[in-house]
Parts: C-alpha cells; structure tokens; sequence
C-alpha cells in the first residue's frame, strides 16, 4: 500500500518531483527520463511507470525556460528510448512466451494478455500504434507481438511510427499548451485528467473481459 501511495504521489505533482530531479541532475535528466521511458516500454513488468503525463510534465517545464534542457534533444532521446524498449519487450516476448502470465500474477495478469491479444488481433501491426496511447496496453503489446513471431521487420515500421507520434504529441503537447495560463494554474488537474483519460480504455477491457467470463459461466 506505501508503495502504491507513493507511485499515486508521484503521478498527482510528477512536475514538482520532475522540477527535483532537474535541479539535483540537471543534463542527467536526459538519461534518467531515458531509463524512465526504456523501462516503461522495453520490460513487460513494469507497466506502472509513469508514461503520458511524465512527457506532458516535462514538456511543460522545459517550456517554462528555466531548466536548462532542450526540448529538441529531449525529444529525440525520448523517442530513441520509446523505440529501442518496445524492440527489447518484443524480443523478450518472442523468447519468453506466454508462460511469463498467469491468473496468480498480480503483475502479468493472464487477462492483460489475452485482452492485448484481442487487440493486436482486432488491429493487427496498427495495434502497436494505437497501443502507445494506452497504459498497460502500451507495455504488454509488443509482448504479445514478439509471442506472434510477427515478422520483426514490420513490427519496426510500426515500432517507429508508434514511438514517433507517442513521444512528439505528448512531449510537445506540454511544450506549446502547458503555459497557457488555465493550464499552468490547474497542471495538477490536467494530469489527473490526462492519466484518467488513458486509463479509461484498459478499465474498459478488464470491465468487458469480466463481463464475458460471467456470461461463459452462465452458459
């Protein structure tokens, strides 16, 4: 419970942790926002790792002027670490295999598995595009592609177009909006708005998984 209570902590006022660690690491920030990113797209067990609002933060301080960081070589590590993680889980996926879930699994649950899968299926190689955008779904989908032995080299394609969109919609979508005054002065708001709105679709596919599976039973 401390554990998740701190990770809530962190969501709700991620710019003021964010303001912490580029006065403590200043040009380090770069390569801890690297990891950051990397962990949360490159290792299928850390789903829980702030994604969307950390870029929508960090766009909104470098905005501010007063960090010293740039924007442009902030986006291009960010998308290098989005790209090169999502090749490690598919990698990872195509060597590990399906055994790594199961229903005891708090982590890898087996219905974020088959509820990833219904998604690739549904979408095909646009899955890890659109997954991108969705918490879990985002961590778990290249997984589920590198289980699907789906050809590496499409998977690419749709790994940098994915990493691409992800990372320059959000990261300057805190850049150019962040400082617009109702923003600023609402920012904790907005990230509870942004981490709300992405959270929504995975919510919605555990609520429908559980749904289908008391209807299997009742049948």
């Amino acid at each position: 419970m401390e554990f998740f209570s701190q990770f809530i902590d962190f969501i709700l006022h991620i710019d003021k942790h964010l303001e912490l660690i580029i006065q403590n690491y200043q040009t380090w920030t770069y390569f801890i926002l690297f990891l950051i990113i990397f962990a949360e797209t490159g290792f299928v067990v850390t789903p829980f790792l702030p994604g969307d609002s950390l870029l929508f933060a960090m766009g909104t301080l470098i905005a501010g002027g007063n960090t010293g960081l740039s924007i442009w070589i902030m986006l291009l590590i960010l998308i290098i670490a989005a790209i090169l993680g999502n090749s490690l889980n598919y990698k990872l996926g195509s060597i590990l295999g399906i055994r790594v879930f199961s229903e005891k699994n708090k982590i890898l649950k087996l219905e974020y598995y088959h509820q990833s899968h219904e998604f690739f299926e549904k979408h095909g190689g646009k899955a890890i595009i659109f997954s991108r955008f969705l918490p879990i779904f985002r961590t778990i989908a290249p997984f589920v592609a590198g289980i699907a032995k789906m050809p590496f080299g499409r998977f690419t394609y749709y790994n940098v177009a994915g990493g691409f969109a992800w990372i320059t919609s959000l990261l300057l979508a805190g850049y150019f909006i962040g400082q617009i005054p109702i923003v600023k002065n609402n920012f904790d708001i907005v990230i509870i708005f942004i981490a709300v709105v992405t959270f929504l679709p995975a919510i919605f596919a555990a609520v429908k998984s559980k749904m289908k599976k008391k209807e299997e039973k009742v049948v």
